[in-house]
């Protein structure tokens, strides 16, 4: 059971080999509603995995907040590199 073969478009990217990169990405659904579907998927894995648990702490939230503080700092570093 363990050594089950899985076609090349249902593994996850962490799980693709170097040579398997190109089919995989021809596999993807680059169309609106597949971007739309992959965000969303990504963020219930995430809130699922750090926010919605028994016993959370403030670790999602926390790395959530560092994350809008970092691309905050991003987008106005070209501002801020003038004075």
């Amino acid at each position: 059971m363990a050594d089950r073969i899985v076609p090349v478009g249902e593994k996850r990217l962490m799980e693709v080999k170097l040579c398997e990169l190109g089919s995989w990405m021809g596999k993807r659904d680059f169309t609106p509603n597949g971007l739309l579907a992959s965000i969303r998927n990504g963020h219930d894995r995430y809130y699922n995995k750090y926010i919605n648990v028994k016993k959370g702490g403030i670790g999602g939230v926390a790395m959530l907040l560092v994350g809008y503080v970092a691309l905050s700092y991003l987008w106005e570093y070209d501002h801020l590199s003038e004075y």
